[in-house]
């Protein structure tokens, strides 16, 4: 006569049966996992077992097997779930607050690179003459090997100058670079000092002033020297301070 087919009430029997260890808190921890290990693995057996006497009895019908498996795999998730201390538990990694990069003309954060240096310190951007200094200077310091590029002083002097600038400047080759590049050169810079722009250029205005900077840098490399390099800088006011617009001379 078939075996019949088990109720409700026998997968809660059959579950109720199965009881689980209230913790694994004695012992080292290799002791714990080989407690828990070795729970699961009677869990499976006891199972098998089961599933194979209710072969034995009634051949399993294809919609009672599928029941079985389903039954099995929980088991074995709960079982897992159940048996693991918090202690153990491995906790997600805090993710760490952004910091605030510097913003330009714009309110929009300047894209960082991986090599760029602080700008200098103590430099804001309510004085017009400060900002083409702070500019130039962090423009004109350099390290090849760790720069990589020209692009990554357009970096450091980025929170000085307009986006139109920075973009301009990243897109254009900077032949100054290739040369102390050529020399082995380290490019560091002394002083800058600045003076009005000659008449050859636009008159100060409220939102716009022309300063002519000239640094001495100094570049230690195959050959140790120093060179002074003059540029004319357009310095104007925007929603967020001044900022350099256009260096002429590079």
């Amino acid at each position: 006569m078939p075996h019949p087919e088990p109720t409700p009430e026998d997968w809660r029997e059959l579950l109720a049966s199965w009881q689980y260890p209230d913790n694994f808190s004695g012992g080292t921890r290799r002791q714990r996992r080989q407690a828990k290990r070795r729970h699961r693995q009677d869990v499976r057996r006891r199972s098998a077992d089961w599933v194979r006497e209710e072969r034995r009895r009634d051949p399993i019908r294809p919609t009672c097997a599928l029941v079985g498996v389903v039954l099995v795999l929980a088991v074995g998730a709960g079982v897992r779930y159940l048996s693991t201390p918090a202690s153990d538990a491995p906790a997600p990694p805090a993710a760490a607050p952004a910091a605030p990069g510097p913003q330009a003309d714009d309110g929009n954060p300047v894209p960082a690179t991986p090599t760029a240096a602080a700008p200098p310190e103590a430099v804001g951007t309510t004085d017009p003459e400060a900002v083409a200094v702070a500019a130039i200077r962090a423009y004109l310091a350099r390290n090849p090997v760790q720069d990589g590029d020209h692009t990554a002083s357009v970096h450091r002097a980025a929170p000085f100058m307009t986006r139109s600038l920075v973009r301009n400047l990243i897109a254009s080759s900077d032949p100054a670079f290739g040369r102390l590049v050529s020399r082995g050169g380290i490019s560091t810079v002394r002083t800058v000092t600045l003076k009005p722009a000659g008449n050859s250029l636009p008159v100060d205005t409220p939102l716009r002033i022309w300063r002519t900077v000239t640094a001495t840098v100094d570049v230690a490399g195959y050959e140790d020297y120093s060179e002074d390099v003059t540029l004319n800088t357009e310095v104007v006011s925007t929603s967020t301070g001044w900022r350099v617009s256009r260096i002429l001379g590079l």
